[in-house]
């Protein structure tokens, strides 16, 4: 039967290889075995924000997915929608494209570009401004660093993690790995101010290299503030003085709760959103 709540879906305005249609065939890998990659970029007067970071992070993912792909056509296609876009969402989908059945990587795969464009998104202005709480997931991240720290196509773990709550009171979901190490959010990435410097997690075993994150480990260094990548037991979270959660599309939110522990927004954190501010504005 089919669902109702459907019949109204407006579908985003969609390129598949260049070509204005919405359909892929069902022998993609993409839709068969999460074959393939993903970015998700903001767009502010038609120009796309960290755009050389999603780049950057999108060749480290056809490296390690031993994908080929032709990056020309990727930018072109991207920088003219977001020209036609203005403002709002960019989303490239790459996959290795049509397959036989089963496993075995296609000799001559055609990698399939698909790119979406959606309006603004509608996060509250508030968790910005007073900050979120965070739900404790118990969903665990699996450890494997062939796919650790790329946007790859396979988020049934975040998908799993976001379905434990459905309230008004946390905005995001703190994830671990199956080791008990903080990783990261359900949608993006983890700094806390412990002692004097800021510390964000590792995520050589699992997780998602952000591109808000490397830009602010670039910024935050340059500013004079020291960060440290390592992994983060659950306790030096509940003791950092400040935490504040990051992406490309909202930038950043002070994180106040989790549980029983609470943190206040700080000066540091502060400064933190400045610099997210300067390139998604």
């Amino acid at each position: 039967m089919a669902d109702p709540s459907l019949d109204n879906l407006q579908l985003p305005q969609t390129m598949v290889n260049g070509q204005q249609r919405s359909e892929v065939s069902v022998l993609d890998r993409g839709l068969a075995y999460g074959d393939g990659l993903f970015e998700t970029m903001r767009v502010v007067d038609g120009r796309i924000a960290l755009l050389d970071y999603h780049l950057a992070r999108l060749r480290r993912g056809l490296l390690a997915l031993k994908m080929d792909a032709d990056q020309t056509a990727i930018i072109s296609e991207l920088n003219a929608l977001a020209g036609q876009l203005g403002d709002g969402v960019l989303k490239m989908t790459l996959t290795r494209g049509i397959g036989k059945r089963g496993y075995g990587i296609p000799a001559q795969a055609q990698p399939t570009r698909i790119c979406q464009s959606f309006a603004p998104t509608g996060y509250p202005i508030e968790n910005a401004r007073t900050g979120i709480r965070l739900f404790e997931c118990q969903t665990r991240l699996a450890v494997q660093p062939l796919l650790a720290g790329i946007k790859h196509l396979n988020r049934l773990e975040q998908v799993l993690a976001r379905s434990e709550w459905s309230d008004s009171i946390h905005a995001e979901g703190m994830v671990r790995d199956t080791l008990g190490n903080v990783i990261e959010c359900t949608m993006s990435n983890l700094f806390m101010l412990h002692g004097e410097r800021w510390v964000t997690p590792d995520l050589s075993g699992c997780g998602v290299q952000g591109v808000m994150r490397d830009y602010l480990i670039d910024r935050l260094g340059q500013a004079g503030e020291s960060v440290e990548v390592r992994k983060v037991d659950f306790s030096t979270l509940l003791e950092s003085t400040e935490v504040f959660c990051c992406n490309s599309l909202y930038g950043v939110w002070p994180v106040i709760g989790l549980a029983d522990t609470s943190w206040s927004i700080g000066s540091r954190t502060r400064q933190a959103q400045r610099l997210a501010e300067q390139v998604i504005k």
